[in-house]
């Protein structure tokens, strides 16, 4: 098991009390409960920010093509006239 490190962080007493409410619910501690919280928040936005560096470098590669503004619009008004 890995070796934890404390952080400390001050949250408003209606997330307290929203903390102490899932942790009392689960019979998990508060510091379990707030680190799958964080795990999960970290996973989400460390994907969101991967896919953004992924399309930017593909946006910014000389292979990338470019369709003009008027020609999505022009097929999504044909897909939704269908």
């Amino acid at each position: 098991m890995e070796k934890s490190a404390s952080i400390t962080v001050r949250v408003k007493p209606a997330t307290r009390k929203r903390l102490d409410a899932i942790a009392l619910a689960t019979r998990r501690t508060k510091s379990f409960v707030v680190e799958e919280a964080l795990d999960q928040y970290l996973d989400v936005n460390e994907w969101q920010i991967k896919g953004i560096e992924d399309a930017l470098a593909e946006a910014d590669s000389p292979d990338a093509e470019w369709v003009d503004h008027e020609e999505v619009v022009a097929s999504v008004r044909a897909k939704v006239a269908r």
